[in-house]
């Protein structure tokens, strides 16, 4: 299951659980629309409650990236796992944004928060 939230040119989503394709559906035709609306945008995911996910959902991340590679300036994941903190840099090879992990959510949007007042 998953939370969304989501102000001017930022996508916040918190994963509950295990994180499914339909989860990620969710995000996906969320971060479409801003982006069609407004540009890049900047992501905080909140993986700290995550469980896990499918494999169909891994899949489904990798095409979604390759699809966006320039749609998103900064990506904040909020984690203390050391599997998804792996695989978030090996994330960047798929887009230019900045990715950063952070264990504290106050950092992450600290740091969100600097690149919006920058745009």
């Amino acid at each position: 299951m998953i939370s969304t939230d989501h102000t001017g040119n930022q996508v916040a989503i918190t994963v509950f659980g295990e994180f499914t394709l339909a989860d990620y559906r969710e995000f996906e035709e969320l971060v479409n629309y801003k982006i069609k609306f407004g540009g890049q945008v900047d992501l905080l995911f909140d993986l700290r409650e995550m469980a896990g996910f499918t494999l169909d959902l891994a899949w489904e991340e990798i095409k979604f990236s390759r699809q966006h590679a320039h749609d998103f300036r900064r990506i904040a994941i909020l984690t203390e796992d050391q599997w998804v903190t792996w695989s978030a840099w090996v994330s960047q090879l798929f887009v230019d944004a900045e990715v950063q992990v952070f264990s504290l959510e106050e950092d992450a949007r600290n740091w969100l928060g600097t690149a919006a007042e920058a745009a």
